[in-house]
């Protein structure tokens, strides 16, 4: 069954799913899958309920829901397309990095295999897209870099930026005021006594402080 075949809400409902344990070891429900789509909890338990008839998802009553095998491939592919036409868009159209992942929530439906196939080619096969975020390969391979929140980090140090989320625009464009991107070396210094920021450098760039909010929105690496 190609991802093209699913309807538009399956196909939101399958990427969700699989977004949601991308990055976090919670488990996903029916709760956090309402909240990701943005729909009400009755609406997500229904969608729940039919994609476990189709045998896309596991699904105890009150429990976790979890990928089928086949759920996960098409999954996947629904990812793959998604941020193949955010970095398409970046790179080839000269998109924002603030503004494509609106973009690519509606063009994901609309293309085609063989056309995602094509993005694919033209762009070299990126493993990454403009926010880091890993592009699985066309057969389902994921590589996902060896990252932690920044959150997390209570050292001074030189960290690789990895992964930034895309979640919320304006936060992005105020990353970008500060250099702040995937691939970018970040210094940072520990918060002060009893507070909650930490101060980050980019070369070429003055410090900022950052609040818990946007640290949780990036991951890193060691660049030490």
């Amino acid at each position: 069954m190609p991802v093209s075949s699913l309807s538009e809400s399956t196909q939101n409902y399958m990427k969700a799913i699989w977004s949601l344990g991308e990055w976090s070891d919670e488990p996903v429900t029916a709760s956090s899958l309402a909240a990701r789509a943005g729909v009400k909890l009755s609406t997500a338990s229904d969608a729940i309920r039919k994609l476990t008839d189709q045998g896309l998802v596991d699904h105890a009553p009150y429990g976790a829901v979890y990928l089928t095998d086949h759920g996960r491939s098409l999954a996947v592919a629904m990812v793959r397309r998604h941020r193949l036409i955010e970095t398409f868009l970046v790179d080839i159209l000269g998109y924002a990095w603030d503004e494509v992942h609106a973009e690519a929530e509606v063009l994901e439906h609309a293309v085609s295999d063989v056309m995602v196939a094509r993005m694919a080619q033209r762009l070299g096969n990126p493993s990454r897209d403009p926010h880091g975020d890993p592009i699985p390969a066309a057969d389902g391979t994921i590589i996902r870099p060896q990252a932690v929140l920044l959150s997390s980090i209570d050292d001074a140090g030189r960290f690789q930026v990895e992964r930034i989320s895309d979640g919320d625009p304006d936060l992005l464009r105020f990353f970008d005021i500060h250099g702040i991107a995937y691939g970018c070396v970040v210094e940072t210094q520990p918060p002060a006594p009893y507070s909650e920021s930490i101060e980050v450098t980019v070369k070429g760039h003055d410090s900022v402080l950052l609040g818990v909010a946007a640290q949780r929105a990036i991951w890193v690496s060691s660049a030490n």
